[in-house]
């Protein structure tokens, strides 16, 4: 179909997805009258570029964890374990997001002269995280985790999934600023637009003609903005975890089968709207809604299977001072009972005058 157009267009559109690499894109909402000059680079430190990406990552980060340790202990947990369970988990996230990314995106890992590169591999600075990697390397650390330090699983990813949900819902933005994870063209009002984008559609196959890639430039066109619909499905999921915390759990594990299943259904709707999915080795089947499908039916069993089987959930947690001090308060307080039932105590001296009195007949006015 593209043979017979002319190979000027050919070249233009090449120099435009080439400048798809460049620090800067303006990305703009027609319907809604939204324009934003986005800029990959946050600031520089000494000559090194910090890119938005990542700050956006920290951030994400850093409120998932200040609120899983603020919920600790309404789930029977010890902040201190979890705080150390931090420190294994999270590396080990990272890892496993970035080893989803490659096994099924390996082209991300070789040079244009089609050499292989071990920092591009490992580049996951510069974008190529997959969630359900980090989610499957998370779960997998913290039952190894917790089985060494005899802490309960099910009570452990019950904390865990707040900071997940979190994590994805301010990650995703990160996504916005590189301007990728998009959907397919759409002309609903709230469709995302950029010069970049049209470039990756025409280069990608997803334009049919000349006339289609000049309305995605005007604005006539756009594409679904996927990365904002799955913040705001994790901010949703997370007001009703919240919601579902304050009533109480029903049993350990609750909480962690329910984001098991939120997500898993959010996702598997809307990976099927994006243009860039990973697939699963070569398959027309996209690994992430495949994972999300199977995780969302494998979830409601589970949640089904403890709800009927499990034991009671664990009761908050206290410090060890805290529950010494409440013991000394027990104590204290039963001994004053028993002052109060024996009755006042009377000194030597009025006892010995009583008893000379009650010699002498006493007083017997």
């Amino acid at each position: 179909m593209r043979a017979g157009r002319p190979c000027r267009w050919s070249r233009r559109k090449t120099e435009q997805i080439e400048r798809r690499m460049t620090m800067t894109n303006t990305v703009f909402f027609p319907g809604l009258g939204l324009e934003f000059e986005l800029n990959r680079v946050a600031f520089t430190v000494f000559g090194h570029n910090i890119y938005w990406y990542g700050v956006i990552i920290t951030c994400g980060f850093l409120l998932a964890v200040a609120y899983g340790l603020y919920i600790t202990p309404r789930f029977g947990m010890d902040p201190d374990k979890v705080t150390d369970a931090i420190f294994v988990v999270v590396p080990m996230a990272i890892i496993g997001a970035r080893l989803y990314y490659v096994i099924f995106n390996p082209a991300v890992c070789f040079n244009a002269d089609g050499s292989f590169s071990l920092l591009k591999m490992i580049a996951f600075w510069d974008g190529g995280l997959a969630i359900y990697g980090g989610v499957i390397a998370t779960v997998v650390t913290a039952l190894i985790y917790c089985k060494v330090r005899k802490i309960d699983f099910w009570s452990g990813m019950d904390v865990t999934v707040y900071g997940l949900l979190i994590g994805q819902l301010v990650g995703r933005w990160g996504n916005f600023v590189n301007v990728e994870a998009y959907g397919a063209i759409t002309d609903l009002p709230w469709r995302m637009c950029s010069s970049s984008i049209a470039s990756e559609l025409w280069r990608d196959g997803f334009l049919e003609s000349e006339q289609m890639y000049q309305r995605v430039l005007n604005g006539e066109l756009g594409v679904h903005p996927t990365f904002l619909y799955e913040s705001l499905w994790n901010l949703l999921g997370l007001v009703l975890l919240i919601l579902l915390m304050k009533r109480g759990r029903k049993f350990n594990g609750q909480m962690f089968l329910s984001y098991v299943i939120w997500y898993g259904v959010g996702r598997a709707v809307i990976e099927g709207l994006r243009t860039d999915s990973l697939y699963f080795f070569g398959t027309p089947i996209r690994s992430s809604q495949m994972l999300g499908i199977v995780s969302a039916a494998v979830g409601i069993g589970l949640y089904i299977l403890r709800r009927r089987t499990s034991g009671p959930v664990l009761p908050p947690f206290r410090p060890a001072a805290e529950a010494e001090g409440g013991a000394e308060t027990a104590g204290s307080v039963s001994t004053a009972e028993d002052i109060t039932t024996a009755g006042p105590t009377e000194p030597a001296g009025t006892q010995e005058e009583n008893k000379e009195e009650n010699s002498n007949g006493g007083d017997t006015n």
